[in-house]
Order: C-alpha cells, then structure tokens, then sequence
C-alpha cells in the first residue's frame, strides 16, 4: 500500500500565505520499494546541498540556514520514514517550521529558493493523483485492491470486511438465485443488497477515513447502483466496472481502473477548456500571464489551470504587476506559482496540468469571476 500523506486545503493554503525568507521547496522522486530507497536518501542530501548553496549565494545567514539543514537531515536519518514512500516526497522548509507530504504522483527532483514556497507540483498530486481503490463486489465475495501508476495491485486488507452477502447479513440468503422473482422476492433481494451494501461500507469507513482516490466499483448490477447509493464515501466514481468480478483478475482490475482515472481527468479538462472558451467571448478568461496576475491579485480568478511543469521567472508587485527575470535565483521566484498563490488566498480553484492540458497550451490559463 502506498503511504500517502496528501494534503489538505488548510495545508495548501497555509503554506500558501507563508512569506519570508528562507523559504525551502524540495521535490523528490521516490520509491515505494523499501528495499530501494537508499538511492532516494542519496538524492535528497544532495537536494539539500543544492538548497543551501543557493542560499548561501543569496547571502542568507548561517544561523536561517542550519536549522533548514537540521529539519531535512532529521528526515533524511529517519529509518522508520523511509520504510513506508510512496512516488515523490515534498518538503517544505523554514527556519522555524518543516511540513513533508508523501505524494502518489511522480514528480521530477525539484529544488526552489525564495521567500515563498513552490507549489504547483504539490497541486498536481491533489489535481489528479493517480491512485484508486477498485472494490470487486459480488454477492459471493468481495475485496479492496488498491491501485497505483506503476506498481502491481495489491489486495488491502480490511478488518471487519464481510466475506461475502450471507457473513455479512449472517443468514443464508437467496441472492444467488438464478432468473427473475417475484415483485415480493426482488423487493426482498433489493433491501438485503442494501443491507449487504452497508456492512461493506461501513468496513471501509475507517480504511478510507481522509482519503480522497476514486473508489471504482467493480460489479453486476443491480449491485453496483446499490452500494454507489449506500456508500458514504463521497470519492465513488460514476463510471462502473461491469460484469462479475469474482472471474476477473487483479491485474486486469486494475488496468480498466486507470482508464477509468484517465476518463475522469479527461472530462475535467475537457470541460474547464470549453468553459474557458465560453468565458474568453464575455470577457472573463485569459491565458496571458501578466493579465492573469493582475486578475489574481484583484480576486478575480474563479479557476487557473498552470502549467505545473514550466518556471517563468521573476516578481509579482502589490498591485498585480509583472517584472519577468532571465534566470531563477533565491531572489526570485516562479511567476506562476505566486498567480497560484495569490488564487488560493483568494479562494479560488487551481488545477494543475501538463502543457497540451492547459487552455491554448498556455503558461496559465485564468477563468475570471467577473471581467477585468
């Protein structure tokens, strides 16, 4: 099982409102494999060599930089950390506060210096995290398989799950009945279903408590619409697995599974880029940056789609205005990922995407709440 530690909004827009240097943001690929994650402590100390020279590049004094070294060395040294990864670790470094979320996406090996965090790649994980959990349900079994971008599934052990319909309503049952009943029969199946559905979705309660992967479920109807109905999970997704999954392996679960992720992504940006294109005719979008800087800064922006891979340079002022740099310092920072920021603090929604995602392959792409 990947140790996910995706965070929350509060966690995104605190880090969000932070400003003042140093500020540390490092991205690392990892490995859920614990037999290869000493590459991965390798890799980070060497991050963290990079951080510090560019601090001290900056000028910045020893005593704001050691305890940043301190944090990510504790880390680093943590033998138990390391057993449980997942796909890419962020971390978030001050002199007087560390945060580290365990991401299921895989991000490319980051380091950025300034007096405010780089967040666009966290935002990533949190757009379109590549993970699910498949729940292959039938009448005469069930069980959770978790599914990743890269790994094999694996079958996740969940206390207090039924075996089946019969451990679950703890009588025999005459659900595996062959045709069609009577209308009093079919009402008695339907609320047995039910009930069957519940004693499912209360076993997964705790398991998924603070989780936000899709749930697929994989099932026969009317089965599937049942535990979609009775399900408090609020991560189900709409699109089915039919047939039944008793006979289906593992591997192939989880194959349809991330088409079915694929689907999900694919329908969002679909329809971001259509409203987009409705809102630029009113006047209320744009995909220039220094336009949609100055949207962000006045409140304006109901939704930005960014670039999560490209770093534009330079400063935002006060009032929206873009000065563009040639290189990245500790000075600078990411034009972007401050549009980001300032969205956030506004309470606006970011996604973030790959290039051909955005609208117009654009740096970003703003939807406004009203036009500028």
């Amino acid at each position: 099982m990947l140790h996910i530690d995706l965070p929350s909004r509060n966690d995104v827009e605190k880090l969000a409102q932070y400003q003042g240097a140093p500020a540390v943001s490092l991205y690392l690929a990892t490995t859920p494999l614990t037999e290869h994650v000493k590459g991965d402590r390798i890799e980070l100390k060497n991050l963290l060599k990079e951080a510090v020279a560019q601090l001290q590049a900056a000028g910045t004094e020893k005593r704001s930089i050691w305890p940043i070294e301190e944090h990510v060395n504790a880390l680093i040294e943590n033998d138990d950390f390391w057993v449980y990864q997942a796909n890419s670790l962020a971390i978030f470094a001050t002199p007087s506060a560390f945060y580290s979320f365990r991401l299921p996406n895989k991000l490319s090996n980051t380091v950025e210096v300034s007096d405010r965090f780089h967040l666009k790649p966290l935002l990533r994980a949190l757009t379109f995290p590549h993970h699910a959990y498949v729940l292959a349900l039938s009448v005469g079994a069930v069980r959770l398989i978790e599914v990743t971008a890269d790994l094999p599934p694996r079958v996740v052990s969940v206390p207090g799950l039924p075996r089946d319909a019969a451990s679950a309503l703890g009588r025999s049952t005459h659900l595996d009945k062959d045709g069609p009943g009577r209308s009093g029969e079919e009402t008695s199946e339907h609320a047995l279903l039910l009930r069957y559905a519940r004693a499912v979705d209360h076993a997964l309660r705790p398991l998924l408590k603070g989780e936000s992967a899709p749930l697929i479920v994989a099932a026969t109807e009317p089965m599937a619409s049942i535990y979609r109905s009775a399900s408090s999970y609020p991560y189900v997704a709409e699109q089915v697995l039919a047939g039944n999954a008793d006979h289906i392996t593992d591997a192939v679960l989880a194959a349809e599974a991330r088409k079915v992720l694929d689907q999900i992504y694919a329908q969002e940006i679909a329809a971001l880029k259509e409203l987009f294109e409705a809102r630029a005719v009113q006047g209320r979008a744009t995909a220039d940056i220094a336009q949609a800087a100055r949207a962000a800064t006045f409140g304006a922006v109901d939704t930005l789609i960014v670039d999560m891979d490209v770093t534009v340079s330079g400063h935002v002022d006060a009032d929206g205005k873009v000065a563009f740099d040639a290189t990245p310092d500790a000075a600078n920072y990411g034009i972007g990922d401050e549009i980001v920021r300032r969205v956030l603090q506004a309470g606006g929604r970011v996604i973030a995407a790959r290039r051909d995602d955005v609208p117009l392959s654009a740096d970003v792409a703003a939807i406004l709440r009203y036009p500028l």
